[in-house]
């Protein structure tokens, strides 16, 4: 655990911007003290990571707390994305920077605004939401989403990890027993009421995602217990079957 202070040290944002994350939803600590400091854990700092990237390629705060909070967001396909627009970013720069070099040297054409082109760039960002966002399922996440204030999300969130909670207490079980299935069920149904249509194909992928080491994990283990989350993607994936 590190105090807000030392978190912001280490990944170089204002304490301000951190309490600013929190008061939105976007950014919450592991945990207050009683004396109501902010702590941050390991999985708050992999949080941390993955939205200061988005904002390096300027992604509003709205749009990447509805990414990163959904319930199906892959990290893994998010940096890979990630990186490949970082490089194209990098890639612009590096054109930017010849061509001011041609006008310094007097060298350029007068005509040739190609430099400032950032249409490749433009479309795969686009391809890029269309894969983490805009969806069918985003687009119902969204609109479920719009009319929801901070503390109703919280709320959400909270009753979500309750599930998990739940299953910690079966998580020496069978994940085929009936009530280990009930608890799936109830899994899937809380996602379509709350966030979009779960289909059985969205929570196959979700519980491969819950297993995966990274925040649903560390998350989902906080709420249940150690290996809760191994559990549940191992009951999940007989549900979905």
């Amino acid at each position: 655990m590190m105090t807000i202070n030392e978190a912001s040290k280490l990944a170089g944002v204002s304490i301000r911007t951190l309490q600013y994350y929190d008061s939105i939803g976007l950014l919450k600590p592991a945990k207050y003290t009683e004396s109501g400091y902010r702590l941050y854990d390991d999985a708050a700092m992999e949080r941390l990571q993955q939205i200061l990237l988005f904002r390096e390629l300027e992604f509003p705060l709205k749009e990447i707390r509805e990414i990163i909070t959904r319930p199906d967001f892959d990290k893994k396909k998010a940096l890979e994305q990630q990186i490949e627009l970082l490089t194209m970013k990098k890639e612009h720069l590096e054109t930017l920077i010849d061509f001011a070099r041609g006008i310094q040297n007097g060298g350029n054409n007068i005509m040739d605004f190609t430099a400032f082109d950032t249409s490749k760039l433009e479309e795969y960002t686009r391809k890029a939401k269309e894969q983490w966002g805009d969806s069918k399922a985003f687009a119902e996440y969204e609109q479920k989403s719009a009319s929801r204030s901070t503390d109703d999300e919280e709320k959400l969130w909270s009753n979500f990890m309750k599930l998990f909670e739940k299953c910690g207490k079966l998580k020496d079980s069978d994940p085929k027993s009936a009530e280990a299935q009930a608890m799936v069920k109830d899994i899937q149904n809380y996602i379509t009421q709350n966030f979009y249509e779960c289909t059985n194909e969205i929570l196959a992928g979700l519980g491969k995602m819950y297993a995966a080491e990274g925040e649903f994990k560390a998350n989902i283990d906080k709420a249940g217990g150690n290996d809760t989350a191994e559990f549940v993607s191992r009951a999940i994936a007989e549900y979905a079957k």
